[in-house]
């Protein structure tokens, strides 16, 4: 599956008191247009894995090259990836990627597990694009990589 080139997101969510939780993801696409709806797959073993296993709401950011370093901080296992900037809120008030190129609110429409990984399946309440088209960043073959 290194093979397969992928558009990379920030998925977050804020947990029990408000904390922010989130994680990269390069397992992110649509599943249908009525509903509109988005899957992303989160491994069981992630840090955030049990806020978003009750969280009812998350943010998709769909991320740019200038975003690799909140992609990788994100992707980190035990790091704080929320303490610097680079970071807004949505509308509906969670923590989405600043600058993102697309930036989803979505309602958990449902869960599916499916092997050491959760599929989560949410509903697009709300949608905002960037200024301009962007480049996307893409993970291929265990790399952030760029479109030319």
């Amino acid at each position: 599956m290194a093979r397969f080139a992928a558009g990379v997101v920030v998925v977050t969510t804020l947990g029990d008191g408000g904390s922010p939780r989130g994680f990269t993801a390069s397992s992110f696409c649509s599943v249908s247009l009525r509903p509109p709806l988005v899957l992303v797959c989160l491994a069981k073993s992630a840090d955030s894995f049990a806020t978003f296993a009750s969280c009812g709401r998350f943010a998709v950011s769909v991320l740019g090259p200038e975003h690799r370093p909140l992609a990788e901080r994100f992707a980190t296992k035990g790091a704080d990836k929320f303490a610097a900037d680079g970071l807004s809120r949505t509308p509906g008030g969670l923590p989405a990627v600043a600058g993102a190129l697309v930036e989803l609110d979505c309602d958990m429409y449902a869960r599916h597990p499916a092997g050491d990984h959760t599929i989560l399946i949410g509903r697009v309440s709300g949608a905002r694009l960037s200024e301009g088209a962007g480049t996307p960043m893409v993970y291929y073959e265990r790399s952030f990589r760029f479109l030319a």
